[in-house]
């Protein structure tokens, strides 16, 4: 038997947490947590529930660990460590910035403190969540989030006899605009906007009906649109970005996307690597007034299990 063959296969248990902070005095804090079975202080985190996709289950563990609700930023990176024989956990971690709360002991968590990233790296027990904390430091801070999504899956164009513009998703875009709806809110999701076409449009309604929200219609954000006038697409993201109101989200194309995420990269000189964008795939991007900081791809909202 090959060795490839003989080995066995590493069963990998995802689970989601955060950085959760806040600022005091221009200083961000952030919450360490003390967890009584383990007699361990640590992020918080858990495993994903079935249903859940990993930015749903980062949201539901900070509020059920600390009682604080927050918003998801920038995703800081993934941990991996062995459970046991053939098992193997994978934390993924975002900074999330605290809307408020109340802490209160549960039976996960007797106690919490906000501490700066240097006392927190002190009192955390693990190598692990040390690294982390000191990639959420290096992050600049970031003053606008959006989400920029490509529309999910629609018929095939090729099959739809009338006008592209109006071809609808198809039912597995359906369901894929479904579970976008709480992916997009856990990043704090309030405002909509849409590429003037049917499947962009659909792709948010689910979120739109939930929020009670009306979709602005984006006629600079198509793809014809860019290839006539990257520029004035550019703009217009800039644009919504500064608009204040909360995260926006923009339901855009396949074209569209990758440009406007090229061309951000390339004004601040960052890389951000491939800009291909999958259906119902979406991209978190960091601003600071109108450089572009980090572009984190989500390539599908769909559940992990």
């Amino acid at each position: 038997m090959s060795k490839s063959k003989s080995k066995s296969k590493i069963r990998v248990v995802p689970a989601a947490g955060a950085v959760l902070y806040r600022v005091e005095d221009g200083v961000p804090v952030c919450a360490i947590v003390h967890r009584s079975r383990y007699d361990d202080w640590s992020l918080p985190k858990g495993k994903v529930d079935s249903g859940e996709s990993l930015p749903t289950t980062a949201i539901r563990e900070i509020l059920e660990e600390t009682g604080f609700e927050s918003v998801l930023e920038s995703l800081i990176g993934t941990t991996a460590y062995p459970l046991k024989e053939s098992t193997r956990k994978e934390v993924t971690y975002w900074s999330a910035r605290s809307l408020g709360g109340r802490f209160a002991p549960n039976s996960e968590v007797d106690e919490l403190r906000w501490l700066p990233v240097e006392e927190a790296k002190a009192l955390v027990s693990y190598a692990l969540d040390r690294k982390i904390l000191t990639r959420f430091a290096s992050t600049p801070p970031v003053e606008t989030v959006v989400l920029l999504v490509r529309h999910a899956k629609a018929g095939d164009r090729s099959e739809w006899s009338g006008d592209d513009a109006l071809r609808p998703l198809e039912k597995s875009g359906r369901a894929q605009a479904e579970m976008l709806a709480p992916m997009l809110r856990a990043f704090g999701v309030s405002r909509l906007y849409s590429a003037p076409r049917v499947r962009c449009e659909q792709t948010l309604g689910p979120l739109a009906d939930e929020l009670g929200i009306d979709i602005s219609i984006e006629p600079a954000l198509s793809d014809e649109a860019y290839l006539e006038s990257p520029a004035d697409a550019v703009q217009r993201l800039l644009e919504i970005a500064a608009a204040g109101g909360g995260v926006a989200a923009i339901s855009s194309q396949g074209t569209a996307i990758p440009g406007m995420l090229d061309d951000l990269a390339a004004a601040a000189g960052i890389d951000i690597g491939d800009t291909s964008t999958k259906k119902a795939g979406a991209w978190g991007l960091g601003f600071s007034g109108t450089t572009l900081l980090y572009a984190d791809y989500y390539r599908s909202p769909l559940p992990l299990h």
